[in-house]
C-alpha cells in the first residue's frame, strides 16, 4: 500500500473520530480585544479552546494586534454541550498614561468564557473577565484548561456571565444591578479583584507581579506564574492574606467602584430573588439533576415587614443562574407555610413538608394546614391533592428527605415522631413515635438508607433503621439545641449545634437559650461510635449543614451574615496542614452583607453554594422572612444532584 493512501485511510479515519467526538462542525469566526481597563494589549497570543468531560482541545489561535485586536476562525465542536472559553497568553500594554512595557510579559495570563451553544461574536478579555472565569470555573479549571461534567461545567459557564459580560468586559448584569449592585459589597470585591491582576499586568514594574504571585501561593505549594493561576489560587484559598492582598489591589484601581477595606475572605457572594415578588422565608433547598434550585417559602411574600403574612403558598425553583424556571413559582399541592423540609427523590419528584409558618396577625385557621407533605413533578405539577398527604400522623413537618429506594422520611416536629411513605406512597405509611425525639428537625439519609434525625428539644441525634428499628440515640459532644443533620461519604453523620434555637413546634412559642455554638461528628469507624465537638470559623447559631464532594463541611449560620467552612473526614482533601474539624473559613466565617439569617445550605454541581436568607438580621415578626437565596461562587467541591444519601462527585 502505498504512502500516500495510507496517510488518506489515517486521515479519514481521524476526521471521523474527531466528528464522533463532537469536535468539528460549522465554520465560525469570533473577534475581540484584548484589554486591561480602556487600554489595548499588544502581541498577546489568542487561543479558543472548547471544553468537554475529560479534557478540551484548542480550535484555533490569533495573536492581537497594536490595538489588542484579534480574529479567529475557527470550526464550531458539533458538541452543543462544548464550553468555549479564550485564554489570552503574554503580550504588552500600551498607555500614554500608565507607560508601556517594550518586551511581551509572561506574566500576563487573562482569560472569558462564551459559554456553549451560542456565543457571542465579538468579546473583550481583560481583567474582569479573568476574575470571573477563575471564580465561576474554580472547580474545573486546572492551568489554562477547562474541563468537567455536565451539567456543572455549562452551569459554570452560564455564571460566569452573572459576573462578567464578555461581549464588553464590563461587570454582568446580575452583579451590576439590585438586589446585587451596589445594595452589597460584592461588585466592589470583583473589581478589586479585577484591580489586583491590573496591577501586574501593566506597567506597575515586576515587583508588583512577584507580590501578587507570593500573596498567591497555595499552602504548601508553588508560587503562580500569571495572573489567571494566581486569581484561580485566590479563589480557592479566599481565607489567606486577604488583607494583604487588599492593600495591592489600591496600586492601580482600574475598575471601579472597589473596597473600601480589606474583606474578611476573597469569596464572591451574588444574591438571587427570582421574579424580586416571590421570596419570603425561603428556608431550606433541594438542587435537581440539572443544577436548578427548588426552596420552601416559609411566608406569602410582602416587601414590607410590617404587613401581617400568612403562610406561603409558593414552591420556588430557580435556574442554576438564578432566574425563575418556566413556570415557576409554582402552587398547588397543599403547599402552606413550608420550612425546612424539602427532597427530591429518585424519579425526580420534589416533596415539601407544610410547617404551617404564619407571620404574626395571621388570620388563616391554622389547624390543618400544618399536617401535611406537598408532592411536584419535576415541571412542577403538584401530585398531591388541594390538601396535600396527611397520612402517617404528619404533624409540623420538617427535616424531609428520599432515600435511595424512593422511600420518603418525614420529621414530624409537632409531634416527635418520624413518618415514612415507603416508595414514596402515602397509602403505606408508617409512623414511628417510640424513638426518644423531642421536636424533630433535620433529618439526612446515609449510604445504607438508615434516617439521622436531630432532637432539638433534648439535645439528642437519634439513627433509625429501614424498617424503623433504631439505630442508636447519640447526646454530649456539644450538641445543644441541634437543627440540621448532614452524612458523609464515609458514613459520618454531622451535626449543626445552634446552642440557643428551641424551636416553635407543638405549640411552643420557640426561644432563645444560651449556649456555645458547635458542630460535633459522630464517627462511626468504630464500635460505638465516637463523638467530637468542633468550633470557630465564624459559627454563631449553626444551623443548616451539607457536606460536599470533597467531605469537607459547610454550615449557615442563623446569626452573624456568614457562611462556615471546617475540614471534613478526609483531610487529604484539605488544605495542607489541616485536620477534620479544624475551621478553614476565618474566625469571622465567610462574612456577606448580603446574607441576612440564614437556614438551609446545599451545594450544586458547579460547586457553588447556595445559602438562605430566611428571616431579615432584625425580624419584625409580622413579616420576619428575607427575600434572597445567596451564592457563594465556585467555593466548594462540586457534589451530584439530586443527593439521595451522602454525597457523591460528579
Amino acid at each position: 500500500m502505498s504512502q500516500f493512501r495510507t496517510t488518506t485511510i489515517e486521515s479519514f479515519a481521524l476526521l471521523v473520530m474527531l466528528s464522533a467526538s463532537g469536535l468539528l462542525g460549522h465554520a465560525s469566526q469570533i473577534t475581540g480585544t484584548v484589554q486591561s481597563g480602556p487600554d489595548p494589549i499588544v502581541s498577546s497570543i489568542v487561543t479558543l479552546h472548547a471544553g468537554g468531560v475529560l479534557s478540551d482541545s484548542i480550535l484555533a489561535t490569533a495573536q492581537a494586534d497594536p490595538n489588542g485586536f484579534f480574529s479567529i476562525s475557527y470550526t464550531a465542536p458539533t458538541d452543543p454541550a462544548a464550553v468555549l472559553y479564550l485564554i489570552a497568553d503574554g503580550g504588552s500594554t500600551s498607555s500614554p498614561s500608565m507607560g508601556s512595557r517594550s518586551l511581551p510579559e509572561p506574566a500576563i495570563k487573562l482569560a472569558t468564557i462564551l459559554g456553549a451553544g451560542s456565543i457571542p461574536a465579538a468579546v473583550v478579555i481583560n481583567e474582569r473577565t479573568t476574575a470571573a472565569a477563575a471564580y465561576a470555573m474554580a472547580q474545573f479549571i486546572s492551568g489554562d484548561r477547562i474541563a468537567g461534567r455536565s451539567p456543572g461545567l455549562q452551569n459554570a459557564a452560564a455564571t460566569f456571565k452573572n459576573l462578567a459580560d464578555p461581549s464588553t468586559g464590563e461587570v454582568g448584569s446580575v452583579l451590576a444591578n439590585p438586589p446585587n449592585g451596589l445594595e452589597t459589597w460584592t461588585m466592589r470585591e470583583f473589581n478589586s479583584l479585577a484591580n489586583l491582576l491590573a496591577g501586574c499586568v501593566n506597567a506597575s514594574g515586576p515587583a508588583t507581579c512577584k507580590r501578587l504571585f507570593e500573596l498567591a501561593t497555595p499552602p504548601g505549594g508553588t508560587a503562580p506564574s500569571d495572573t489567571l493561576a494566581a486569581t484561580v489560587n485566590i479563589a480557592h484559598y479566599p481565607w489567606q492574606n486577604p488583607a494583604q492582598l487588599f492593600q495591592l489591589s489600591q496600586n492601580l484601581t482600574l475598575y471601579r467602584p472597589g473596597l473600601l477595606l480589606a474583606p474578611d475572605a476573597w469569596t464572591l457572594a451574588i444574591r438571587y430573588d427570582g421574579n424580586g415578588m416571590e421570596l419570603d422565608g425561603p428556608g431550606n433547598m433541594a438542587v435537581d439533576k440539572d443544577g436548578n434550585v427548588w426552596s420552601t417559602n416559609n411566608y406569602v411574600y410582602n416587601a414590607s415587614p410590617f404587613v401581617s403574612v400568612c403562610g406561603g403558598q409558593q414552591l420556588i425553583k430557580l435556574t442554576p443562574t438564578g432566574s425563575d424556571a418556566p413556570g415557576a413559582p409554582y402552587r398547588g399541592g397543599g403547599l402552606y407555610g413550608a420550612g425546612f423540609g424539602i427532597a427530591i427523590d429518585p424519579s425526580e419528584n420534589v416533596w415539601v413538608g407544610n410547617f404551617g409558618f404564619i407571620g404574626q396577625n395571621c388570620t388563616d385557621h391554622f389547624d390543618l394546614l400544618d399536617k401535611s407533605v406537598s408532592e411536584f413533578s419535576p415541571d412542577g405539577t403538584p401530585l398531591s391533592g388541594p390538601h396535600g398527604f396527611r397520612a402517617g400522623y404528619i404533624n409540623q413537618p420538617q427535616g424531609t428527605a428520599s432515600d435511595q429506594q424512593g422511600n420518603i422520611w418525614i420529621a414530624n416536629c409537632g409531634n416527635d415522631s418520624v413518618t415514612q411513605y415507603p416508595g414514596g406512597n402515602p397509602d403505606l405509611s408508617t409512623n414511628f413515635n417510640n424513638l426518644g425525639l423531642s421536636h424533630p428537625f433535620g433529618l439526612a439519609i446515609d449510604g445504607a438508607g438508615n434516617a439521622w434525625l436531630s432532637s432539638n428539644g433534648n439535645d439528642k441525634v437519634v439513627g433509625i433503621a429501614p424498617g424503623g428499628t433504631p439505630l442508636g440515640s447519640f447526646s454530649g459532644a456539644g450538641i445543644k439545641a441541634p437543627l440540621g443533620v448532614a452524612v458523609d461519604s464515609l458514613g459520618n453523620v454531622w451535626v449543626a449545634n445552634s446552642g440557643v434555637v428551641e424551636l416553635p413546634c407543638g405549640g411552643s412559642p420557640g426561644e432563645l437559650t444560651t449556649g456555645v455554638f458547635s458542630i460535633t461528628e459522630i464517627n462511626r469507624a468504630g464500635k460505638p461510635p465516637k463523638l467530637a465537638k468542633f468550633t470557630g470559623g465564624g459559627l454563631r447559631i449553626p444551623w443548616g449543614i451539607a457536606v460536599d464532594g470533597n467531605d469537607n463541611i459547610w454550615v449557615a449560620n442563623f446569626g452573624g451574615q456568614r457562611l462556615s467552612q471546617f475540614c471534613g473526614a478526609r483531610p487529604s482533601q484539605c488544605p495542607p496542614g489541616f485536620r477534620t474539624g479544624d475551621p478553614i473559613s476565618p474566625r469571622s466565617g465567610y462574612t456577606s452583607d448580603g446574607l441576612t439569617r440564614n437556614t438551609g445550605v446545599v451545594i450544586d454541581p458547579s460547586g457553588n453554594v447556595w445559602v438562605a436568607n430566611n428571616w431579615e438580621i432584625l425580624p419584625i415578626q409580622t413579616n420576619p422572612g428575607g427575600h434572597h437565596l445567596v451564592v457563594f461562587v465556585g467555593l466548594a467541591a462540586p457534589v451530584k444532584t439530586p443527593m439521595i444519601g451522602p454525597p457523591q462527585r460528579p
